[in-house]
């Protein structure tokens, strides 16, 4: 019986390891259509918005659009299957290039805001690819699987900033025009990789099988995993958002932007290549406080100077600190929910993130606007210092009954 379960356990790891591959690479360039967005976003509604304060507002629609898709894709994920939700997100993805392109050749400020709001759906897909990857897979591959398809942010990290760099003066005097075009392109090829992606569909007995969500919510393990992905997220995408525009205003140039972000995006996914052997080894608590930590001495760099240098060691420890903070993050979310549960904690994860994400977005323009860069970098911190108290509460917690367990388990004998 025993090797029954073990051969069928490989079986799924060699599965859910050509799941990872194909994931990874759709990851890599569904991750050019956010790098394409933020580093262009806030410069493009800078330049068509009406009001300065209004410049971040294609990215926060982004990040709305984040928030509005994540449960969505968990209802689609259920009744259809993860496929058919992907499918529809690189559709999503292709939509955008085509309509941002529109919008900037026309001068439309709102129809810009709607064709990043198409690429953050796209995005709330692409956030399920790490949970599918963990579908049908050991549990001991669960974070190996998750952190790998994170790595397939590294190539977006280098495809994103360069597409941008190589096709933005391509139709003057229509700046990064033909950038949403040639992302409209990558989003088709997305496509056909997920379409080649072996998922098992839903059975129907699991529609409605498992706890209710409000119970699963209720537990301090999921608490904690909810909000430390709360902190590491939005505030990563605080400062993110802000930087580019942050970085004209100081006089530096659209490559140095470019050139900021794309090692920014590199240092997000580079360590997911070993983030899973960390969170093995060592317990995802430990790695989400030391994510934490980074994003807050992001945050002090930040604040130390304003030249490219500085900007550049920001978003580069700002990404190492996401990923840490982010990845870990997901790894204990995996250990809140049985796997008929999987689909509804997920998009319910998901859209806690994104949507307080949503709401700190649209801020970051005025805050920026009014109160500058440094404003910025401080709101970094009081949420930091939240999620690294209620991480060492929860953990605590966890020590103390698992210790109480112990003894009841072999109480000691009595003299």
């Amino acid at each position: 019986m025993l090797d029954v379960t073990a051969r069928e356990e490989i079986d799924d790891d060699v599965r859910a390891r050509t799941n990872v591959a194909r994931l990874a690479a759709a990851q890599a360039l569904t991750g050019a259509n956010s790098a394409v967005i933020f580093a262009t976003g806030s410069i493009v509604g800078a330049t068509l918005a009406p009001d300065m304060s209004l410049a971040t507002v294609p990215i926060s629609m982004y990040v709305l659009g984040l928030a509005a898709g994540t449960l969505p894709t968990g209802a689609i994920s259920r009744a259809y299957g993860r496929r058919v939700a992907f499918i529809i997100g690189t559709g999503c993805g292709t939509l955008t290039g085509l309509i941002g392109a529109y919008a900037i050749l026309h001068g439309l400020f709102w129809l810009f805001c709607g064709a990043t709001f198409l690429g953050g759906l796209y995005g709330a897909v692409a956030q399920s690819y790490r949970f599918a990857a963990a579908d049908g897979a050991s549990a001991g591959f669960r974070p190996k699987a998750v952190s790998l398809v994170m790595a397939g942010g590294i190539f977006a990290g280098v495809l994103g900033p360069q597409l941008v760099q190589w096709t933005m003066d391509v139709w003057p005097p229509y700046l990064f025009a033909f950038s949403y075009l040639v992302q409209a392109a990558v989003a088709l090829l997305a496509m056909a990789i997920v379409a080649g992606v072996d998922l098992p569909k839903p059975a129907v007995a699991d529609m409605h099988a498992g706890r209710p969500l409000a119970s699963i919510v209720r537990q301090p393990r999921f608490v904690a995993a909810a909000l430390c992905g709360i902190i590491a997220y939005p505030m990563m995408n605080l400062v993110m958002t802000s930087a580019p525009l942050a970085m004209k205003l100081c006089g530096l140039t659209v490559g140095d932007s470019n050139f900021g972000l794309q090692w920014h995006i590199v240092a997000m996914y580079a360590p997911s290549f070993f983030t899973g052997s960390l969170i093995a080894r060592f317990g995802a608590p430990v790695v989400v406080a030391l994510g934490l930590a980074l994003e807050a001495v992001a945050a002090t760099i930040g604040l130390s100077g304003i030249t490219a240098m500085h900007f550049w060691a920001t978003l580069m420890v700002l990404g190492l600190g996401w990923n840490f903070g982010f990845v870990g993050a997901s790894a204990l979310v995996l250990e809140t929910h049985r796997p008929q549960e999987r689909n509804k904690v997920q998009a319910f994860n998901d859209f806690l993130v994104f949507g307080t994400m949503a709401i700190g977005s649209f801020s970051s323009g005025a805050l920026l606007a009014n109160y500058g860069w440094s404003a910025v970098n401080l709101v970094v911190y009081p949420p930091v210092v939240l999620g690294l108290v209620v991480l060492a509460l929860t953990s605590i917690a966890k020590r103390r009954r698992t210790r109480l367990e112990a003894i009841d388990e072999f109480p000691e004998p009595s003299i």
